[in-house]
């Protein structure tokens, strides 16, 4: 029996990956199962083995008594003596039980137990094993395919691939090597069964980490993936020095580390593009491949955009059936409307909207308080009781002032100017187009002297801004609060 049981014991651990403690005591338990379905409990079993582990026996405990009622747990005295001269009433003795003497019905008890209990050991240890792995990519074979699903053999265990976690470019035929991304390991009641994917953007990740060096160290981070299994992949990073340009670090030369991503990924496209914590920056990188003109910014709160491009590069930033702006609202968050420059001059964007692009990381709370000049922010009240001396209320008549018109104010001094024009220029932000009002010798102007002689007050004219209807007469447009003035030049 050593043999026959040290031969069973060494299979177990080698061929089954079975750690050996676990394997003497699943031992152990099978001897007890047979135990009990023969003398009806395993109360009283004692499983021992030898010092070098080769040999097992079981022994039945039994008490010493004068008048036996319960054979299976008790022995009485006379028989006792016989096994062990020295032995008294209520002393306990340890009876050897032969294994070949349990009955059939027994035998196959305990080879039901050993065969539960294997599966189980092997269950619990592949799962120790495979658990940590979750995030990390696995190379296996083809083994076969039911209904769509592609089963993996990983060696040890079966991985599946469901038929919603491949690409729909990838074909495989028997034995063919796939390498894959561990999401998920469970156990079931057939096994241990470890699901797998190729469509996940952390595969994406994974192989980038296998094929370019700097992506592994963390020297390029990658901030978000974002991806269209099959057909598109958008990847934006960043690099912790300065010294380093994440893009060309992940194209590498004549684009040969991109490349073999892309092998991996069965040609599916990828974008590589440098993220930016602004977000207009980061919204015109997102629409790679195309190039975008300007970003403008509608609302901060709802995190929408509108890209300007132009018109040869409007299909390209679009892309198919709408892909690639598409990825870009997933990968920035935000979203983003793709107008061309034409579009765009014919929408009726008020000032309101440039000057939330240009104050992109201010209150807009604030921004909508801002209409007195008492609410600027850093404004003192030693200047606030300058304006209102000088009848200067609001936000838009102080715009319409330049340093010599400011310093013109009574009780305004030198470092009033400076400290007024400081805070102007860090709260606001006004985008003024130059434009002619209609006619031929009209023309806005804030820097040339008004000539108000030369013009009529009745006459209208059309706000360059806004578009809204203006006169000679007014120092800023009512419709956007632009500041106006005009320069009349005469004939001759």
């Amino acid at each position: 029996m050593s043999a026959q049981m040290a031969e069973a014991i060494r299979q177990l651990v080698q061929e089954k990956g079975i750690d050996e403690d676990l394997v003497f005591s699943m031992i152990e338990e099978t001897l007890k199962a047979a135990y009990k379905r023969k003398f009806g409990t395993n109360e009283n079993a004692v499983v021992t083995f030898t010092d070098d582990h080769t040999d097992v026996s079981i022994y039945s405990r039994k008490t010493i008594v004068d008048g036996v009622y319960n054979p299976v747990l008790e022995i009485e005295l006379e028989d006792a003596i016989e096994l062990d001269p020295d032995c008294e009433i209520g002393d306990e003795l340890l009876i050897e039980v032969d294994p070949r003497e349990f009955d059939r019905i027994s035998v196959q008890s305990a080879k039901q137990t050993a065969h539960q209990s294997i599966r189980d050991i092997q269950k619990d240890t592949l799962y120790s094993e495979y658990k940590d792995k979750v995030g990390e990519i696995i190379i296996g074979y083809f083994q076969r395919e039911r209904n769509g699903n592609i089963y993996v053999d990983l060696g040890k265990v079966e991985g599946i691939l469901p038929k919603k976690f491949q690409s729909p470019r990838e074909v495989y035929r028997q034995n063919d090597r796939i390498k894959a991304f561990i999401t998920e390991v469970k156990k079931t009641p057939s096994g241990l069964q470890i699901v797998l994917s190729r469509t996940d953007p952390d595969f994406v990740r994974r192989v980038m980490e296998l094929e370019i060096p700097e992506v592994y160290d963390r020297t390029v981070e990658i901030q978000k993936i974002v991806r269209e299994p099959g057909y598109r992949t958008k990847v934006a990073v960043f690099s912790n020095r300065d010294d380093v340009d994440p893009v060309g670090a992940c194209v590498g030369l004549k684009g040969v580390r991109i490349q073999a991503v892309i092998r991996e990924l069965e040609g599916e496209k990828i974008d590589i593009l440098k993220y930016d914590e602004d977000p207009q920056t980061f919204i015109k990188n997102s629409l790679s491949p195309a190039e975008v003109d300007e970003v403008i910014i509608l609302d901060v709160d709802k995190r929408s955009a509108i890209a300007v491009v132009s018109e040869p590069q409007f299909s390209l930033a679009i892309g198919k059936q709408g892909l690639n702006v598409r990825l870009a609202n997933r990968l920035v968050d935000w979203s983003i409307d793709v107008k061309t420059e034409e579009q765009v001059s014919e929408m009726d964007l008020s000032a309101d909207y440039r000057l939330a692009a240009n104050n992109l990381f201010t209150d807009p709370e604030e921004m909508e308080e801002i209409v007195s000049v008492a609410d600027l922010p850093g404004i003192t009240q030693e200047l606030v009781t300058v304006f209102e001396s000088n009848e200067i209320t609001e936000v838009e008549q102080l715009l319409v002032l330049d340093e010599q018109g400011l310093s013109e104010l009574e009780g305004m001094t030198k470092e009033m100017v400076s400290t007024i024009s400081q805070i102007i220029t860090d709260s606001l932000e006004v985008i003024e187009e130059p434009a002619e009002v209609a006619g031929d010798t009209e023309e806005i102007s804030e820097d040339e002297p008004v000539a108000e002689e030369s013009v009529s007050e009745e006459d209208e004219y059309e706000c360059p801004e806004c578009g809204g209807k203006i006169t000679i007469d007014m120092t800023t447009c009512p419709g956007c609060g632009i500041g106006l003035s005009f320069e009349y030049e005469d004939e001759e």
